[in-house]
């Protein structure tokens, strides 16, 4: 059984804006029974290993615009927490393998990524704590021996080469147990993964080049209408619209024709709804590239016109992802403004929130000084606040002011877990497809 630390839900200490406000006086009406119901989803739908999921608070609506399942950002969370990560990994390791003493982490290729690395480092910190023996084995084919590098945490890591050997991936001195994935796979799973008999989390099929957006948040709305129906509420406050063209080329006539119709289809739907709860602000559309990360291929626009006038530039930008991998299918996204600011310069801020199995082990706060409430804040310039905790706590204080921050954040949690609930359901489905 796993310790009852974790069943804690850790709280921020942080300069929020607005009051509480309904769906969030909702959740916490509903503590009770949102706990339960979670728990019997988990029982029928194991979660992935980790997740994090962005999360934009517009006031009148809180829901997630991405989950990625390959997290990096393990050094923005904070370290009082750690206890908690590390307890999470071993009572997921506990459910899938309790047998496993050896771990092998492969990870991005972000040699020069300094911010990757000290990430890496921190999850290497987790998965050693939780008292495994754990390496890293690069899928770099220009990496023959083991290489040190040097963080400005004071921390070093080491990466070695992979070898196979028959159906099993290790390295030259090494035959792990488990694999934890660390790498997002958006060109696609490379030979030396294919077809071994480890058990490697998460499976290789969920990366980026058999993963989909739409697919995901397919999952999630059905979570979101289900949900919904168990605490009364409208499913639209916690769950962002969205449509897709399926493959498309932004260079051919037909691509942009398409583009434009399901932009104002999206936004006449959205119009819609803000029209119903009386919101007096423009609604928009983020158009993103349907697989990956790293903020790119990303652009906002407000009417079918603008998508009209694209420039090359703009659709260069929807058409290419990290490694030079080719969009070929985007997601249109009802977007989802931010009332949430940091400092007293008001910067616009979402929250990210991390998990390990099912439980919510931290997060932080992703800040922009130069971006607006609208605006995509994964670009450069971001930078991070860790959620200052201070204690945890087992449930939210309804016997406290409710805008005390063990409130704000169980209603964080709670979307998170929605989100991780949709990529359970992801999972699941890959493994009944094999």
């Amino acid at each position: 059984m796993a310790s009852p630390a974790l069943s804690h839900v850790p709280h921020l200490q942080t300069a929020l804006s607005g009051p509480l406000h309904e769906i969030e006086a909702r959740l916490l009406e509903e503590q009770s029974r949102i706990e339960a119901w979670l728990r019997s989803q988990w029982r029928q739908t194991p979660a992935p290993l980790y997740a994090s999921v962005d999360l934009r608070n517009a006031g009148f609506k809180i829901a997630p615009v991405d989950t990625n399942l390959f997290p990096a950002g393990f050094n923005n969370l904070n370290p009082a927490f750690l206890p908690l990560c590390v307890q999470a990994f071993q009572a997921k390791m506990e459910q899938v393998c309790d047998t496993a003493s050896q771990v092998l982490l492969i990870p991005e290729d972000h040699t020069r990524n300094l911010f990757y690395l000290e990430s890496l480092a921190t999850l290497h910190d987790i998965i050693e704590k939780a008292g495994y023996v754990v390496r890293i084995g690069s899928l770099r084919e220009d990496l023959t021996a083991p290489a040190t590098f040097d963080l400005p945490s004071g921390r070093s890591l080491v990466q070695e080469p992979l070898v196979r050997r028959g159906r099993r991936v290790g390295l030259a001195d090494f035959d792990p147990c488990v694999i934890v994935l660390n790498n997002d796979l958006i060109n696609g799973v490379p030979a030396i993964l294919e077809d071994i008999e480890q058990m490697m989390f998460p499976p290789p099929a969920l990366g980026w080049a058999h993963r989909l957006k739409s697919g995901h948040f397919s999952h999630y709305h059905e979570v979101a209408c289900e949900f919904a129906r168990l605490v009364d509420l409208d499913p639209w406050l916690i769950n962002p619209l969205f449509r897709n063209c399926g493959e498309l080329d932004l260079r051919d006539a037909e691509g942009k024709r398409c583009l434009e119709e399901n932009v104002d289809k999206l936004l006449t739907d959205i119009r819609r709804k803000y029209d119903e709860y009386g919101i007096n602000r423009p609604p928009f559309v983020v158009i993103k590239a349907d697989a990956g990360t790293y903020g790119m291929a990303i652009l906002s626009v407000r009417s079918a016109e603008e998508v009209r006038r694209l420039n090359r530039r703009q659709r260069t930008r929807l058409q290419s992802m990290k490694g030079g991998a080719p969009v070929t299918r985007l997601l249109l996204q009802e977007g989802v403004y931010s009332n949430e600011t940091w400092g007293p310069e008001a910067a616009v801020a979402e929250p990210v929130v991390y998990m390990i199995d099912h439980f919510v082990v931290g997060g932080f706060y992703r800040v922009h000084t130069e971006r607006g409430p609208d605006e995509n804040l994964n670009a450069p310039g971001m930078h991070f606040e860790p959620l200052a905790f201070h204690e945890s706590c087992n449930t939210p204080d309804r016997a406290r002011d409710p805008d005390a921050e063990p409130n704000r954040f169980y209603t964080y949690g709670v979307i998170a877990r929605l989100a991780l609930l949709a990529a359970a359901r992801e999972l699941a489905e890959h493994r009944e497809a094999r």
